[in-house]
């Protein structure tokens, strides 16, 4: 089949054939035609079958017809991370080459007026992350009711993401008489229910059974110990691996994602990294700098294992095994894509045995070993240099750690004992200091003439106050002031006039 028998427009069919496809996916294939007619859509297809040009090629062809209003958008399109809404933004750049639309990007890290422009032009498609599309919504900036096309793209991420509650915010916020193309790699449960109260008789479209990986991607496992060994062994594959043209290496946490940036730049790996504690620019930058080939490994936290289109990937190295077993499949799917041959690594450690067999029955298949397994490995052998390293700093990052399998360092040779020590020498004889002369008349009166309340930055240099300061007890000579004292105000000596009273004669 070719895209001319999908019904597309004049103007879509020459830009994508001026971006080199004539094929269409198996899931374009059968979503277009689905999408034209306007029906909803419910698409399940493995990460890298092209689902993006799924929903974007049809609303191309859609949108011909009409202009957009000042902060009523037309179509809306909803990603989970900000990535994801640029590469869906790119797309329509692509392959709207041929129409004059207005695309609005609403995403966070970015400045919220140049947004806000956009959007009063007038976007014939919106797409957005949930959070700051609410944000202009309740601002009142931005108007949902004229959305005739609804995408909700990598739907299972939005769960994972704690967007589901957004989800079905904005779900309601929009006419009722809209289209809803709702695309995802996996179907949880939870998804099902979304999809079973927000589409209308929607056509399935599953080109792959939920959460399988594609057969073009070579999958294998790494038995490792920890710690610093766990970094070797991640350099050794990156090393050895055949035919790497550029690699993505997966961590859990952002702590290990600077961890093992630090250590491939430390020997000389060319390498960028990912993570969502990044601010936008620098995370653009990272991304660009990896697919211009200005790195060759970009190690990064799951915000990259969705939806990023990368074509070319050929190797992708799981330093840590995912915890979720469907965040498997979208990581490795960062290789093979588009018919592509690839390679995906899983770095294994004794801790890790409980998650490969959670993946192994989502994808219903074993992976393969490459070199001995978990129960073969044997324990690393380290040197005295990294025992003495290990109990000099206290190292639990490197071979030296003890969470690694090797023995504390033994002590060494106690000290010597006190009655072995040389005496000390004898401390000198105290001399004794010469007596305070006796002060003269001149500065005694000097003192007797300092105030005291202070000088001039309110500190007391009365005797008193000194020995106060010194802890001793303060001298008062001065007898008790009964009522007033000699002091009595001016205002209490006035006669007082009594009102009716005679004056006195």
């Amino acid at each position: 089949m070719q895209f001319t028998e999908l019904g597309l427009s004049e103007k879509v069919l020459r830009a994508v054939e001026a971006s080199g496809y004539t094929t269409p996916t198996p899931i374009q294939a059968q979503a277009i035609p689905f999408a034209l007619t306007g029906r909803d859509i419910l698409g399940i297809a493995q990460t890298g079958t092209g689902k993006t040009a799924a929903f974007v090629l049809p609303m191309l062809c859609q949108l011909e017809q009409g202009r957009a209003r000042a902060r009523v958008p037309r179509t809306l399109i909803l990603e989970p991370t900000r990535e994801l809404a640029a590469q869906v933004e790119e797309a329509f750049v692509k392959y709207g080459s041929q129409h004059k639309l207005n695309v609005a990007l609403l995403i966070g890290g970015v400045s919220f007026a140049d947004q806000e422009t956009k959007i009063m032009r007038g976007a014939d498609v919106l797409i957005a992350t949930p959070g700051r599309l609410l944000d202009f919504f309740e601002r009142g900036k931005l108007l949902l009711s004229g959305i005739e096309i609804l995408v909700i793209d990598e739907a299972d991420r939005m769960l994972d993401m704690g967007f589901i509650p957004d989800i079905e915010k904005i779900c309601k916020m929009v006419p009722f008489t809209r289209q809803t193309l709702f695309f995802s790699a996996t179907m949880p449960p939870e998804i099902t229910r979304l999809t079973e109260q927000f589409l209308h008789n929607p056509a399935r479209v599953e080109v792959a059974r939920a959460a399988t990986t594609a057969e073009t991607i070579v999958q294998s496992l790494v038995a490792s110990h920890g710690g610093g060994d766990k970094r070797e062994t991640l350099r050794r594959l990156l090393r050895d691996a055949e035919g790497l043209k550029n690699a993505i290496v997966f961590c859990n946490r952002k702590r290990d994602v600077a961890i093992v940036h630090k250590s491939l730049e430390k020997h000389g790996f060319p390498v960028g990294c990912l993570h969502g504690d990044m601010d936008q620019s620098a995370r653009m930058a990272s991304l660009d700098a990896f697919k211009n080939g200005a790195v060759d490994i970009l190690v990064c936290s799951d915000v990259a294992a969705r939806g990023l289109d990368i074509p070319d990937v050929s190797h992708v190295f799981n330093f840590d095994v995912p915890t979720h077993s469907e965040d498997y499949v979208h990581r490795i799917g960062r290789t093979g894509r588009a018919g592509r041959s690839g390679a995906s690594f899983t770095i294994v450690t004794r801790e890790d045995g409980k998650y490969v067999s959670q993946i192994e029955d989502l994808i219903k298949r074993k992976i393969d070993w490459l070199g001995p397994r978990l129960e073969d490995l044997t324990e690393p052998q380290y040197t005295e240099r990294d025992r003495e390293r290990s109990s000099r700093h206290g190292d639990r990052s490197g071979p030296s750690s003890r969470r690694g399998g090797r023995p504390p360092a033994t002590r060494g040779p106690r000290p010597e004992r006190a009655a072995e020590r040389p005496e000390r020498a004898e401390r000198p004889e105290r001399v004794e200091r010469p007596e305070r002369a006796e002060r003269s008349q001149p500065v005694v009166e000097a003192e007797a003439r300092q105030p005291r309340n202070g000088g001039r930055d309110g500190r007391d240099f009365s005797r008193d106050a000194q020995r106060s300061r010194r802890g001793g007890q303060k001298v008062d000579d001065d007898p008790p002031v009964i009522g007033l004292g000699d002091h009595v105000p001016s205002f209490l000596l006035r006669p007082v006039r009594i009102k009716g009273a005679k004056p006195a004669e």
